[in-house]
């Protein structure tokens, strides 16, 4: 199923609560909000940044969005510059990358400098806003001295990380590496693995500059990424708190609510991946792939019943031809109704990911009564407690993560309990009562 092809789900129904929302603190009326991200609805940061927004906004909050992509019609969300200044920063900082940095084409996406930058300081919105709350700011969006002039103006800085990339050097995620807690260099994104005084230690010494210089309130979005903060030298000594993102709990229901023809499910049990790009190499579609041969080989009665539903672009289909497991591709959905209707119908939600600072994809499967499926070490683990609200598997195991789906596929946990846990975490209640409470503190 392609984007366009999405059916109709005008017949589903929300239980949302009608319930009032708190007054807003004194302090913040009147107060104006820019949340900053690359994108408002291509991407997960981009997707929980947008909803951040919406569910401020529903608590009474001044909040908009500027963005380096607008994807939505969203009159509340606005794009910095023109189109052509944009591509022009996106496409220097990776060609300045590649030709000066020593950083081969095949890592020039793993990492970003902060430079050739497209400023947001005199954005109107910007301008009259009282706080101005960073999310992912990579790719042509904002530099170092732009942080300088939203300090000058006065402005109250709030940075929500949704990596590692505010205390590494260049890397979004690290993999095993650890340089981070001292001073960058050596880096294993850099041809040769780099030297100490290579492209990530250079912009780290920035970011150190730049952080003595201006005031920040850093926000983890996973327990796990506020101790990785905490463990930096850049952070360390910083305020860091932990504010998970919110999502729209209470709209996901746990049984389907209609029956839709073109995905009615052939098997008794549903496994559902998703992510913007699977074949992403971070989100480990190889180990999935082995993971569900190996249940195929081993256990043909599973199988049998058995199959895996996956949502995202994949640049090279045929990278599916080695799936023995019975499978259906259906693209990138965009439609939320959608994927709330599919997550209703699967038993199990898979992420094999080798990094996530959360799992945006797990808090949704667990909302609509999934079972995650997943690695922990991690974000993750904020999501799932093993062999009570899913399956954290060991290592970075295919046999592991199979071992986990089985566990699934047989466990008998109440579909209504799974999202009665997702919705204590991760409602949107309880993640804007933080940032209110912290906007509330800075102003």
């Amino acid at each position: 199923m392609q984007p366009n092809d999405t059916p109709d789900m005008s017949a589903e129904t929300n239980n949302v609560p009608a319930t009032a929302p708190a007054p807003l603190p004194d302090k913040l009326r009147g107060k104006r909000i820019v949340l900053v991200n690359h994108g408002d609805t291509l991407g997960g940061a981009a997707v929980v940044t947008f909803r951040l927004m919406q569910a401020l906004r529903e608590r009474g909050l001044d909040v908009r969005m500027v963005v380096y992509t607008k994807n939505s019609m969203e009159e509340n969300v606005d794009t910095v510059s023109t189109r052509y200044l944009r591509g022009m920063a996106f496409c220097l900082e990776r060609g300045w990358m590649w030709a000066f940095g020593n950083i081969p084409m095949q890592n020039i996406f793993q990492v970003s400098t902060g430079d050739f930058a497209i400023n947001i300081h005199r954005h109107k919105w910007v301008r009259e806003a009282d706080i101005v709350c960073l999310n992912w700011i990579n790719q042509g969006l904002l530099n170092f001295d732009g942080l300088r002039a939203l300090h000058r103006m006065g402005k109250k800085l709030v940075w929500t990380m949704h990596d590692l990339w505010a205390f590494t050097g260049i890397c979004h995620h690290p993999r095993e590496c650890d340089h981070y807690r001292d001073s960058c260099g050596g880096c294993l994104f850099v041809d040769g693995g780099g030297s100490l005084t290579d492209l990530s230690n250079r912009v780290w010494r920035k970011k150190k500059k730049i952080y003595d210089e201006v005031p920040v309130t850093f926000v983890a979005v996973s327990k796990w990424l506020e101790e990785k903060a905490r463990s930096s030298s850049l952070l360390r000594d910083k305020p860091v708190m932990t504010i998970h993102n919110p999502f729209p709990v209470e709209r996901f229901f746990t049984r389907p609510t209609v029956q839709v023809d073109s995905l009615s499910a052939s098997k008794p049990n549903i496994i559902i991946m998703a992510a913007a790009r699977l074949d992403d190499p971070i989100k480990g579609l190889d180990i999935a792939i082995e993971a569900l041969n190996h249940i195929f080989d081993t256990h043909p009665a599973a199988a049998q019943n058995s199959a895996l539903y996956l949502v995202g672009a994949i640049r090279n289909p045929s990278v599916l031809s080695r799936l023995r497991f019975s499978y259906r591709h259906l693209g990138l959905i965009r439609d939320e109704k959608v994927m709330r209707m599919m997550y209703s119908m699967a038993k199990v939600v898979l992420s094999t990911s080798l990094y996530e600072t959360l799992g945006a994809t797990l808090v949704e499967g667990q909302a609509a009564g999934a079972i995650p499926v997943t690695f922990g070490g991690d974000g993750r683990e904020d999501v799932v407690t093993h062999l009570e609200t899913g399956y954290i598997a060991e290592g970075r195991d295919p046999k592991s993560i199979a071992e986990g789906i089985l566990w699934a596929l047989n466990a008998d946990i109440d579909r209504d309990f799974l999202h009665e846990t997702a919705l204590h975490n991760f409602g949107a209640r309880g993640c804007t009562d933080r940032y209110i409470e912290l906007f509330s503190s800075i102003v």
